[in-house]
């Protein structure tokens, strides 16, 4: 899949950027990298790409079957992998995988951020606590991967977050209040964080990376309220 090639060398060229200057042309050989949502969709393929690329993954996200499966892709593909089975909806939960992770593993330098829970319904046929796990998945999933990743990357001064999932859409339609209404959030709690660590001079960086609509597994059990399954946009044909 391109976007992932492209994903994997736009976080280089982040941490080119804005993290590490004094190392130009590394590569994430041997660098320590954590994909949250790691068992499914997008954080598989991003882990899977990381791996790729020599990194040692630590995959975190619920049922470890899941994730055993990935970590076995990951050493294929040439990385090195570790399973943390961890709800990082939970803040306390995710303190705990960080410390984990930097315990085995050592320094984390790119954290990626792809938990992500959707559904299609109309907003008032979404239960409330529907709704609410929606939010706490993406939304306080998002938020408490990043404090555990900056709470170590900042007194290094140096490493990666991002934000990685679906396009929130310029024009929102229906059908997609939760899940919309989250990624809207992580673009304004994103954009808010990337502002005070430009005030104190940090070297870490945090971004937000939306993906255009892809099919992914993630759809048979996400919540749903209509009378179809939906799947993703077909390509439009080229001229």
């Amino acid at each position: 899949m391109i976007w992932v090639s492209d994903f994997y060398s736009f976080v280089e060229s982040l941490l080119a950027m804005h993290a590490m200057p004094d190392e130009p042309g590394r590569t994430f050989a041997g660098r320590n990298v954590v994909v949250t949502g790691a068992g499914e969709g997008a954080g598989r393929a991003t882990a899977r790409a990381f791996g790729e690329s020599g990194a040692r993954v630590a995959l975190l996200g619920e049922g470890r079957a899941g994730l055993e499966e990935v970590a076995g892709e990951v050493r294929r593909a040439g990385g090195e992998a570790l399973v943390v089975p961890v709800d990082m909806a939970e803040p306390w939960r995710a303190e705990e995988a960080a410390d984990r992770v930097e315990g085995r593993l050592g320094p984390v330098v790119v954290w990626v951020n792809a938990a992500f829970a959707s559904g299609r319904a109309p907003f008032l046929a979404a239960a409330p606590e529907e709704f609410e796990r929606v939010t706490r998945v993406t939304y306080l999933g998002c938020v408490n991967g990043t404090r555990a990743a900056l709470r170590r990357m900042l007194p290094r001064d140096t490493g990666a977050v991002v934000q990685l999932g679906p396009a929130p859409g310029e024009a929102d339609g229906p059908l997609g209040a939760a899940s919309r209404g989250a990624s809207h959030a992580i673009d304004g709690f994103t954009a808010s964080v990337r502002v005070e660590l430009r005030r104190r001079r940090s070297r870490v960086a945090v971004t937000v990376v939306r993906l255009p609509a892809v099919t992914a597994p993630a759809f048979p059990w996400d919540l749903f309220r209509l009378p179809y399954r939906p799947h993703a946009a077909r390509p439009a044909p080229s001229a």
